[in-house]
């Protein structure tokens, strides 16, 4: 189960590793029908359950709202966090390129949505500290987006262990190797507005004024959580 910031590419990531795939070959394929969302009314849960075991579930719901196996540690997690500045501002392009119900506000009111609690799946800061909470969990594995430019070989070897895969030495080179074309692509993607993968989105739309702001209120909504996010990469 994939959940929030970052899920496009990690669901790919996620799938190459577990199906020792290639990037060629998930650039054929429409990988959300491998990877369906748990919420959406399509395909729907009946379809979803008929999928074959191990199944691999994207969702965004929060921690709380998540099915009972992955309480009680029958199913896997895999979670990923983003700096809430870039997720922000990633988030914010994300809405304003969608077809229908397409935001036109500016994104300084978008921000303030984001700050205030007031956008889709509820509080950022709820959801992300909600699943720190259980990162020590044996069955949930915590990543973080930028990890993923910063260590992406560690971050492999992260999930060929948890996945419960197999590959010798060569293999989990190559697949590293093949994670790294597919980050290249899916960052570096002309159709992405102003590289929305891209780590550090924030410094290039972020005044001053908005950043003390958010610094501020970052602050007082995770002054008590000792997770930490690298805003400078």
């Amino acid at each position: 189960c994939l959940v929030y910031a970052g899920t496009g590419l990690l669901q790919e990531v996620v799938y190459l590793v577990s199906q020792g795939a290639d990037p060629d070959e998930i650039g054929l394929m429409n990988i959300d029908e491998q990877l369906p969302v748990l919420e959406y009314p399509q395909p729907g849960l009946d379809i979803i359950k008929e999928l074959t075991s191990p199944r691999l579930i994207k969702s965004h719901l929060p921690y709380r709202f998540l099915p009972s196996d992955l309480h009680n540690g029958n199913s896997k997690v895999i979670y990923m966090a983003r700096n809430p500045k870039d997720l922000v501002v990633s988030y914010y392009q994300f809405h304003r390129s969608l077809r229908t119900m397409s935001y036109r506000g500016t994104f300084q009111e978008f921000c303030r949505r984001f700050m205030n609690d007031k956008l889709g799946y509820g509080s950022w800061f709820e959801h992300v500290q909600e699943f720190w909470e259980h990162h020590m969990d044996a069955n949930v594995l915590f990543l973080k987006y930028e990890d993923m430019h910063k260590d992406l070989a560690t971050m492999v070897e992260q999930l060929v262990r948890f996945l419960g895969v197999s590959y010798d030495k060569a293999q989990l080179e190559t697949m590293v190797e093949h994670c790294h074309q597919l980050i290249d692509q899916c960052c570096n993607a002309e159709a992405l507005p102003v590289g929305r993968g891209r780590v550090g989105l924030w410094k290039d739309i972020f005044t001053v004024s908005m950043n003390e702001k958010f610094d501020l209120v970052y602050k007082q909504k995770m002054g008590k959580c000792d997770l930490t996010f690298d805003f400078y990469l």
